[in-house]
């Protein structure tokens, strides 16, 4: 076990997985209690962070988890006070919730694109907007917002609400870290690529015959030859999160094998 998250708290929205195996937040939460930080894992879906904060604890580290709908400003508010008041700080915000609708403008729904945009990036604005008096109180704080190389790159789907609530999200983090950047908060953005996470067979697989051809493809697309993992993101959050990246704000980093560089 590390210590470089040692004594920070550090509010993990999106902690629990979607499906069996590793998500970006569950394995993100992991590694941040894995170098000592006390994780808040935050899930709309109980059981997932439940099993989360049991994975923590069974390594001997310390975590607790909540359950909240993060697009409800006043639940949130409710929480970050709550957690604020009983732990005394909130060192780390990591937004990773996330959600996707396939079609483009024609054929998506009004209600859907409102629905992407609310999940994708109101939620950010709103928990920002609640921890950042917490952070700006103690002098100190991390924000690491898990966007997606769609913000900047077309990657193949038809995924109009999803682009543009990525790309807005980038921009957001990146106005954010520059406004209290003199104020000792820091805020950055992991933007992962193709990635073999739960998301993509909840959320992708629709697009393709069969899930073994999904993953044939999306290995082939990538200049490794193989997709990503949870742990490529989570590793990329603790050092973001952490004082070793004390003068790296308003960065947008591709987690992505190499694929925008060359596309």
């Amino acid at each position: 076990m590390g210590e470089r998250l040692a004594g920070k708290v550090a509010m993990v929205m999106g902690a629990g997985s979607i499906g069996e195996g590793w998500g970006n937040g569950k394995a993100t939460a992991v590694a941040f209690a894995r170098e000592g930080a006390t994780v808040i894992a935050v899930d709309v879906n109980e059981a997932a962070a439940l099993e989360t904060v049991a994975i923590i604890k069974q390594e001997g580290n310390q975590a607790e988890a909540q359950t909240l709908d993060v697009t409800k400003s006043a639940e949130t508010a409710r929480l970050v006070t709550d957690i604020a008041a009983r732990h005394g700080r909130i060192d780390v915000l990591h937004n990773n919730v996330g959600i996707g609708a396939m079609g483009g403008p024609i054929e998506l729904s009004e209600e859907d694109w409102h629905r992407v945009l609310d999940v994708n990036l109101t939620s950010v604005f709103l928990t920002c907007k609640h921890v950042l008096p917490v952070m700006l109180a103690q002098g100190k704080g991390a924000i690491v917002n898990v966007s997606s190389v769609a913000a900047i790159r077309n990657t193949g789907y038809p995924y109009s609400a999803y682009y543009a609530s990525k790309g807005g999200l980038n921009q957001f983090t990146v106005g954010l870290a520059l406004e209290y950047a003199s104020q000792g908060v820091r805020a950055n953005v992991i933007m992962p690529g193709l990635m073999n996470t739960p998301h993509i067979y909840q959320h992708i697989s629709g697009q393709y015959d069969t899930a073994e051809q999904m993953v044939a493809e999306r290995d082939a697309m990538s200049p490794t030859g193989k997709m990503g993992t949870a742990w490529d993101v989570a590793w990329a959050a603790v050092f973001l999160a952490s004082d070793e990246a004390n003068y790296i704000t308003g960065h947008c980093l591709p987690v992505d094998g190499g694929l925008t560089m060359r596309t």
